[in-house]
Parts: structure tokens; C-alpha cells; sequence
């Protein structure tokens, strides 16, 4: 409205626009404010409420599209607002993402998000004397970020974080605020996170190649005609970062960003799934679920992960896996024990306010007690009820050999080395070893050769080369006399196939590499793989030697049969 205009100057229709936009704008916040209130694990609860949250923000956004001259003209609507609408609905996508494990949901994010820079809807915000508005548009970016990480769009990535970088300077410059060193933090933890990965692939012109390894159609061995395996599918897992030192973003250790697309499938664009480009019905559920659900749990405290951990038992279906995923700080147990029990072993760190001095937690307890901050091996005893695969990647990853089947459920424990030697240990940072073999084995196998980068025809052929390799290996597992039948009874899901062999893979690799003497250097599992089927198979042994020849680093690696350790 005008100065000089009286609410009664205003054409009836023209008000009851504004009204109504006011109604929707209200009703979507308080829906959207909302949704933090909901549990934050369940599979069911969440459901309605989101519906009808993504309902009225639809309804909003095709009410300012249609209305968009009165709402200018009588509301005085600004291009922020408007970007506020369209942050929103991509952070519903965003949230919808991480409650369903559903990848194309990213792509829905990320197509609101662009629109957002594209038609520049926050370009107004610096032009106003309010800091609130610049740290949504602050906060716009950062979401952004998350999301163009997921996706892979790492050139966009970059370009983001040097557009942020001078929204943050010009911020600080222009308002004396008190949150410059969090903004400078942001910047500073995306620029590790995307240089994170140690070798690149480059094209003949020596630009950065991005390579996905989310499960692509054709990347898992087929099971052979014939072949008995269980039927068991994968429907839940719980990533679990608590890493001391580990580079991060938005929640996310790298450890946890490579295994969580180790979980999922390529994304598809939603836009043949939805009925209107840029709306979900309310109603709508995907057809079919591709990915298994997961939860994110970033430094959890042990009623937090147990919560959760409880949540996903409940809820397993029936001929279903329960993944539990820990990369975090080992917990060693301080006195002895006569009795080797589930609690005398140590776990893995889980959160807590205790002090710490140089990354060592400092321990003011009765050294007879256990640790009360720890997930111990005990403390998973009551989820074997049901199948349940295990990935532990942690210094005191071994404790979890000290297992007990107690109710005859398929259970496997996959464990990383304790120990690795300086130079990898050096990298610890960037992520594990262990976990970059189970995300990426020619990525983690370049890594551990001393490899920077890779040219693209080689690495194509590599990974041609890998596929075979794995093949081999799953025919390995499948054709054991000897081995304990848990690995096959998950061996007919695609993701835990491509888990198990590639852990085979690692496992393989290590032993034949040059720098890794120490048993404790490699990786073990629970139940035991029979090694001359598996892990140092003459054949598997044969094709480590031919990829190290093929990348020309075979002066790394061992090339004789070596003693079972």
C-alpha cells in the first residue's frame, strides 16, 4: 500500500489477495517451524506432518507466481521473500532426503537452490541495513554447499565457496558482529573438505575429473545362475562419525560422506516421479525404496545412538538388515580382566562434555569401572535378535572380534586395521583408509601407492580391470567350502556385496603391500573368512600385482606368496 492509499481505496479482490498470501506465509511457517519438534527417528510419525508442510508451501509458491503484481504493488513483496520461500521448500527437499535415503530428493533441492542464484533473489539483501538478512542469505549458501557436495557438483562447489567467501568479508566489514570466526570456521572446513579426497583424476588437459561411487546399474557382480545365497535385503543402517580430528562439514566427517554413497544409488531426476515439476503431493510416496534408510548421527552421545539404534530395530522389517556403520576414536579398557567378557575389551568413543587435553580424553573415574562413554561389543548384543552387518572402523576396531552369535542371526563384523604405518597415518585427517577401500577401492589402492593424481583412460581401465577383480572375488566367497555362512546369507544384497568385496579387495591389497608388516595392519572380521579362499588367494593375489603393474607401482608390493599371519 501507498502512503496515500486507505485500506478501502483497494479493489476487494486485490485485499483478499494479500489476505490470503498473509494466511499461507503464516500457516508455512509455523508447519515449517514445526517439523523440528517432530522425532528425529521413526519411520511413520513424520510422515503426515511433512505432507501437509510441503501442501501449504506449494500452495504459497504458485499463489506469488499467479499473484505476483498485486502482491509487488499492495504487499510490497520483496525478491528476498521470495528467495525465502523457494530456501525453504529446497531445505524440505533437503530434510525429505535425509528422512527417506531417497537420492533424487537431492535433485529437488538443488533445482530450488539454483533458481535462488540464478534469478539473483538475494541480491537486494546487501543493499539493507539488517544483518539477519544477510546471514539468511549466508546461511542459503552454506545449504547449498551440502547439497552440491552430495550431488558431486564440485566445479559449483568451488565457485560457491569463493562467492561466500566475499559474502562473509563484505558482511563482517559492514556490521561488527560477533559471529565472524563461525562464518570464517564454515569456509575453512567446506576448503577441507573438498580437497579431502588424496588423488584426482585429470583429463589430457589436466582438469579434475568428478567420478561418482554411488552404486551404479552394472557395477555389482551378478550372483551366478544357481547360486545359494541369502535373500536378505538391507533396509537400515546408522552412520556414526566420532572421529577426534576429523575434517567435516555440516555434520558430516568425510568418513561418513563416503559411506552414506556407498549406500545409494545413482539419484534420478524426480521429474518424471512427481505430477507437477517442483511440487510433491502430499500423499505421494516413492514407489519403490532404492536406497535403505539411514540416519546421519555425527558425534552422538550413547543415549543418542542407543535411541536410535532402538528406533531402527523396531521398525526392521521382516527378512531385513540392520547396517551399523562406527568410525570413530577407539576407547582401550584400563585394567585387567580375568574374564574376557563384552565389557573388558573397550569400543568406541561416543559424545561427552568430559574434558580433553590434546585429543586424549582425560579419565576421572575408579579404574576397575568400564567406560561409560564407549559403545561396547556387549552394548550391540541385544540387536542380533535380528540380522545385523557391522563396519567398524576405529584403533580399537578389534574389540568387536569378541562377539558372541547368542541368537543364531546372521551377524558379520567388518574391522579395519589398528595400525597403519606413518605415512598413512599421516593422512588420517582426510579420512580413513579403511573407509576409502570400502568407498572407492581404485581411489584408496592410488592413495596407498603414493599417487596423486590419475589420468582418465588409465583410471578407466583400472576400473574395467576392478570390476573383473571383483567378480572373481564374489565367485571366492560364493564357492568356499569353508566359509561361515553369514557371508552368504548377506551376499544377496547389492550393497553389502559390494561392502564384502571390496573389504576382500582391501584386505588383499594390504597384505601384499610393502609398507604393511604388522598383522595388526590389517583388516580382521567377525566371524573369521577362510584367508586361502579369500584374502590370500594366489589368484586375488595375481590381479593386486597386475592393477600395481597397470598403475605402474608394482615395486610396492610383494610379489611372492606370503605366510598367513
Amino acid at each position: 500500500m501507498t502512503g496515500a492509499e486507505t485500506e478501502d481505496d483497494i479493489p476487494l479482490g486485490e485485499r483478499k489477495t494479500v489476505t490470503d498470501f498473509c494466511y499461507l506465509l503464516d500457516k508455512s511457517k509455523q508447519l515449517f517451524n514445526g517439523l523440528r519438534d517432530l522425532p528425529q527417528y521413526g519411520h511413520k510419525q513424520w510422515q503426515s506432518y511433512f505432507g501437509r508442510t510441503f501442501d501449504v508451501y506449494t500452495k504459497l509458491w504458485k499463489f506469488q507466481q499467479q499473484h505476483r503484481q498485486v502482491l509487488d504493488t499492495r504487499y510490497g513483496l520483496k525478491r528476498w521473500q521470495i528467495g525465502e520461500v523457494a530456501s525453504k521448500i529446497g531445505q524440505l527437499y533437503y530434510h525429505y532426503y535425509l528422512r527417506t535415503s531417497e537420492t533424487s530428493y537431492l535433485n529437488e533441492a538443488f533445482s530450488f537452490y539454483s533458481a535462488i542464484r540464478q534469478r539473483s533473489y538475494y541480491f537486494q539483501v546487501n543493499k539493507e541495513d539488517r544483518p539477519e538478512l544477510v546471514v539468511k542469505k549466508l546461511r542459503y549458501y552454506a545449504r547449498y554447499i551440502v547439497v552440491c557436495l552430495l550431488l558431486n557438483k564440485m566445479d559449483l562447489v568451488k565457485v560457491l565457496v569463493k562467492e561466500l567467501s566475499e559474502e562473509i568479508e563484505d558482511y563482517t566489514q559492514r556490521f561488527n558482529t560477533e559471529d565472524q570466526l563461525e562464518w570464517n570456521l564454515v569456509l575453512q572446513e567446506v576448503a577441507a573438505f573438498i580437497e579431502a579426497d588424496p588423488v584426482v583424476v585429470l583429463n589430457d588437459n589436466n582438469s579434475v575429473v568428478v567420478t561418482s561411487n554411488r552404486l551404479q546399474e552394472g557395477s555389482v557382480p551378478p550372483l551366478e545362475q544357481g547360486m545359494v545365497v541369502g535373500q536378505l535385503v538391507l533396509a537400515d543402517s546408522l552412520i556414526i562419525g566420532n572421529c577426534n580430528n576429523q575434517v567435516k562439514f555440516s555434520e558430516l566427517t568425510i568418513d561418513m560422506f563416503r559411506m552414506l554413497q556407498a549406500l545409494e544409488r545413482e539419484p534420478v531426476n524426480l521429474a518424471t516421479q512427481t505430477s507437477k515439476q517442483g511440487a510433491l503431493e502430499s500423499n505421494e510416496k516413492p514407489a519403490k525404496r532404492e536406497n535403505p534408510h539411514k540416519y546421519l548421527l555425527y558425534k552422538p552421545t550413547f543415549s543418542q545412538l542407543f535411541s536410535f539404534l532402538s528406533a531402527s530395530f523396531k521398525e526392521l522389517p521382516a527378512n531385513s538388515v540392520l547396517l551399523v556403520y562406527l568410525s570413530a576414536t577407539g576407547v582401550f579398557p584400563t585394567g585387567h580382566s580375568d574374564y574376557g567378557g563384552p565389557y573388558d575389551f573397550g569400543g568406541v568413543l561416543t559424545n561427552t562434555n568430559r574434558d580433553v587435553v590434546n585429543g586424549e580424553t582425560v579419565q576421572k573415574r575408579n579404574q576397575a569401572q568400564k567406560e561409560m562413554h564407549c559403545l561396547h561389543p556387549g552394548d550391540l548384543f541385544p540387536f542380533t535378535r535380528k540380522p545385523l552387518f557391522v563396519v567398524v572402523d576405529s584403533s580399537n576396531s578389534t574389540a568387536y572380534k569378541n562377539f558372541t552369535n547368542l541368537f543364531g542371526q546372521p551377524l558379520v563384523c567388518l574391522l579395519s586395521p589398528t595400525v597403519y604405518p606413518k605415512s598413512i597415518q599421516d593422512q588420517s585427517q582426510r579420512g580413513s583408509l579403511f573407509t576409502l577401500f570400502l568407498y572407492s577401492p581404485l581411489l584408496a589402492f592410488s592413495s596407498v601407492c603414493g599417487l596423486n593424481s590419475v589420468r582418465r583412460g588409465l583410471w578407466e581401465r583400472a576400473q574395467e580391470f576392478l570390476h573383473k577383480v571383483y567378480h572373481d572375488i564374489g565367485q571366492m566367497i560364493t564357492r568356499s567350502r569353508t566359509i561361515d555362512q553369514a557371508f552368504l546369507q548377506f551376499f544377496g544384497d547389492e550393497f553389502l556385496r559390494l561392502l564384502l568385496i571390496r573389504f576382500v579387495f582391501c584386505s588383499a591389497a594390504l597384505r601384499l603391500h610393502k609398507l604393511f608388516r604388522e598383522s595388526r595392519s590389517f583388516p580382521e572380521s567377525y566371524p573369521d573368512l577362510p584367508k586361502q579362499d579369500t584374502v590370500e588367494s594366489s589368484l586375488l593375489q595375481k590381479h593386486v600385482l597386475e592393477l600395481a603393474a597397470m598403475l605402474d607401482v608394482q615395486n610396492l608390493f610383494c610379489d611372492e606368496s606370503l605366510d598367513a599371519y
